[in-house]
């Protein structure tokens, strides 16, 4: 693969790679950690504005003390301790949040849904790993008071109630990506019309590089141990998010377990999926949709890109865990140039064996 001579910065973060080609343009770069990853922004500007990180760190602060579960005195905590039918105000930020989550569940049939998380927590995958796998009546007990519908919203998604004590909501699936829509929207706020967010490896671009090019270039990995790229691809007024199973994952008695869990059967995935990556127009709708699809697994993940016309691209696993595959959806808003929303892929796939 042939990698451009103005390469400049390249960013293997959680699950995506993404590249800057700055050569000798003008730019400001930002970054730090939030949510337990690290951020990234990268605006095409010729006058440096000093007190922009400062506001960006400000954005990112009030996100997790919305919605941080590591938090105790958090909006989503509070909710998470919150009584069974004791209504629960919700501030504008949370509300949105939590409307997206419901067409996300609705639309997934239940795939993605943030009530899983006791059953994270089941699994080890919140604050500590388990001894042990949890036992099979333990999980039945958890799935009692896991689903999205056990969730009664009221006055436009303001406020809420829950109908169990029990019910527990994480929402590291949907967050960051929302948080990557947030730093975007300070930015457009500010008068920026040029620039890259990325947190964790979800990313949304606006403008594009120079006044040359269209798009920034985005770059995908391959999900394995040692990635390498896939595949770059021009991105424009558009978002993408990837879930996979290569990085977050833990190993207990020999066996592998999956930090995405299965809302329906209460256990890791265990599917031949690798990596889902999901390009849509705002990063909050690409980051759950990456989730459920990868929850789905291949054959139940390319029906439901089918029937909602997304854009994704997944890599498959054989028996031996070598990464054999590709599949790909080819949405036309997507994969062609268009004023407002543009991916164009600069380098070809390989051929998938999998029809859309």
């Amino acid at each position: 693969m042939r990698i451009l001579r103005y390469f400049s910065i390249f960013f293997v973060l959680g699950y995506a790679a993404w590249y800057f080609y700055a050569g000798d343009k003008p730019y400001q770069s930002i970054s730090g950690q939030t949510m337990g990853t690290y951020y990234n922004v990268k605006i095409r500007t010729r006058k440096e504005d000093n007190m922009l990180p400062q506001k960006i760190r400000q954005r990112l602060d009030e996100l997790n003390r919305e919605m941080s579960v590591f938090d105790s005195e958090s909006e989503i905590s509070r909710l998470n301790n919150a009584k069974a039918g004791e209504w629960i105000d919700l501030s504008p930020e949370m509300s949105k949040v939590m409307k997206d989550s419901a067409k996300i569940w609705r639309l997934s049939g239940g795939a993605f849904d943030p009530t899983v998380g006791r059953l994270v927590d089941l699994w080890g995958f919140g604050a500590s790993v388990p001894k042990k796998a949890p036992s099979e009546a333990e999980i039945k007990e958890v799935l009692k008071y896991t689903g999205f519908d056990k969730l009664k919203f009221a006055d436009g998604y303001s406020r809420v109630k829950k109908s169990n004590d029990n019910i527990y909501i994480n929402l590291s699936a949907i967050a960051k990506g929302y948080g990557v829509d947030r730093i975007a929207r300070l930015l457009e706020d500010e008068g920026y019309t040029d620039f890259v967010v990325e947190i964790g490896g979800e990313v949304v671009a606006r403008g594009s590089r120079s006044e040359e090019e269209k798009g920034w270039k985005i770059g995908v990995v391959k999900p394995s141990e040692t990635p390498e790229t896939a595949f770059v691809a021009d991105l424009r007024n558009a978002a993408v998010a990837t879930s996979g199973d290569y990085r977050n994952y833990y190993y207990k008695d020999g066996k592998k377990y999956s930090h995405t869990i299965s809302p329906k059967s209460g256990y890791p995935v265990e599917h031949n999926l690798a990596s889902v990556t999901v390009f849509d127009d705002n990063c909050m709708d690409a980051d759950a949709l990456a989730t459920a699809a990868m929850s789905m697994g291949e054959t139940k993940a390319l029906k439901f890109a089918a029937d909602n016309n997304l854009a994704l691209v997944m890599f498959v696993r054989e028996e031996d865990a070598a990464l054999k595959r590709w599949s790909r959806t080819k949405p036309e808003k997507y994969w062609e140039n268009k004023p407002c929303q543009s991916l164009n892929i600069r380098q070809p796939l390989p051929p998938s064996t999998a029809k859309p």
